[in-house]
Formats: structure tokens, C-alpha cells, sequence
């Protein structure tokens, strides 16, 4: 699917994403001894990783995302549900904020400029198809990717691996970040057990020790309906197809 040219937001329109951005995201909490998110200190490979929300960087909150390295430097990697869906369509207006922290935006806001999912996603709310590549416009004339810098996308390693996954949950105005390993939910889907991921955390990058991003929270429940479990779609061919759609 060719990428799709977000719409400016229109003010009557505005109001109604803002309720359903804020259900949007997943639910998890610490429960039977799993760990619990912290704080995420601030670092530059911190900084690729921001909030998406509506017009401005204080708008209501949508979801999280993180610059991944691209050809043209201005690409971002989140969960599908975050930036589309059958029921309402593109979500307009949105703007990404990398490193993001009280309030403060060390490298400005980019508006979003277009958004590229799998036909399967756009067609059916798909859960097997439930990420999303988007870009966004520059800043003063640069790309994000050459402001922060970019992860890169890193398919077909199976299960089993180290990850942190750092992510902004809606009541709070500072990221969380927590090292878990990737377990197997099923052939197409993958799950962390670690608590604290709230509403807002949807599309947090799962990066390894050698910085690639191999999920986002997204997927099967939209990211997860327990307090203590999140997943994402596994990073197999279906992504590394839509990231070449998205990049030609």
C-alpha cells in the first residue's frame, strides 16, 4: 500500500480523536512478581523515541513512537491502531516529539506527513498487520533522523531476546523504560511480561543490545488488556515488506 497523506485535523473532528486517542495503547501492570517500568533516564539513544499527539507537543496524548534509519531520514516506527483504523479512518493533525520530558522539547515538534500500513490493517483492523510506518516533515530544515538519529529495523530474530522497551504513557509527562526478554505468544506474535504500561504506550520500540527495533506494543489486543503483558506483531517478512513500501 502506497503511504497515505495525512489530513490537517478539522476542529469538530478534533474533540472526537482526542477521546479515542486516549483509549488507545495498552494496558500492563506489575502482578505475580514481574517487574515494574521505571523512570527511563535520559539518554541520546533515548531521544529517538517520543510522544505522538494532536497538534502540539502538550495536545491530547496519542501514542509513542521512534525515529528508525530510512534513505530520505524521516521515518518513524509505531503501532498501526496508533495512526489508522476502519472505524475512523487517518488520524489527522498528529505531530511526534522525540525526548519529550516534562513539558520541555529538546528537538522541536514534526508534524506527520504521511502514514503506510498493510492493506490487511487498513481493510480489517487486522492484528497480525498492526504497525505502522510514518513520516514526518522537517524542522528547521533537517530530518529527524539527522536531529537524533535512527535505530534500525532488525527482522526475522525470533524469540527470546533482550529488549528494552521504553514508551510514554498518557497520565505521565516522562517516558518508563524496562529490559525484559521477547517470549513467543504465537508464529506471528511476541509478548513482555513487565508492568507499568499504560495507555499511551502503544507503538513503544522493543530495541536489542545492538540497537535494532525487532516490535512496537501493538498487535494481539491492541498491545495487551492485562495489567502485566504486552505485545507486538513479530518483526518478520510481513514488516520488512511494508518498510520497503514505505521507503520507495
Amino acid at each position: 500500500m502506497a503511504p497515505r497523506t495525512a489530513r490537517p485535523a478539522h476542529p469538530a473532528r478534533t474533540a472526537v480523536l482526542a477521546v479515542l486517542l486516549l483509549a488507545a495503547g495498552t494496558s500492563c501492570g506489575g502482578q505475580d512478581g514481574t517487574p515494574t517500568a521505571e523512570v527511563a533516564q535520559q539518554t541520546a539513544a533515548r531521544d529517538r523515541i517520543g510522544t505522538l499527539s494532536i497538534h502540539t507537543a502538550q495536545g491530547p496524548r496519542a501514542c509513542t513512537a521512534s525515529v528508525v534509519q530510512s534513505p530520505r531520514h524521516n521515518l518513524l516506527v509505531t503501532a498501526a491502531h496508533c495512526v489508522q483504523s476502519r472505524r475512523i479512518g487517518l488520524l489527522d493533525g498528529l505531530v511526534f516529539t522525540p525526548g519529550y520530558r516534562n513539558g520541555s522539547t529538546p528537538y522541536g515538534t514534526w508534524p506527520v506527513q504521511s502514514v503506510t500500513v498493510d492493506p490487511r490493517w487498513a481493510a480489517d483492523d487486522d492484528p497480525e498487520y498492526d504497525v505502522a510506518f510514518v513520516t514526518v516533515g522537517t524542522v528547521d530544515g533537517r530530518q529527524i533522523e539527522d536531529a537524533v538519529g535512527g535505530n534500525p529495523i532488525d527482522t526475522g530474530q525470533g524469540f527470546g531476546l533482550p529488549v528494552s522497551v521504553t514508551g510514554y504513557p498518557n497520565l505521565s509527562d516522562e517516558p518508563i523504560t524496562c529490559s525484559v526478554r521477547t517470549r513467543s505468544q504465537s508464529a506471528t506474535q511476541e509478548r513482555f511480561d513487565c508492568g507499568g504500561y499504560t495507555d499511551g504506550t502503544s507503538g513503544s520500540p522493543w530495541v536489542t543490545e545492538k540497537g535494532g527495533v525487532v516490535g512496537v506494543i501493538g498487535g494481539y489486543q491492541e498491545g495487551g488488556e492485562t495489567p502485566g503483558t504486552s505485545y507486538s506483531v513479530t518483526f518478520d517478512q510481513r514488516v520488512t515488506d511494508l518498510y520497503r513500501k514505505a521507503t520507495t
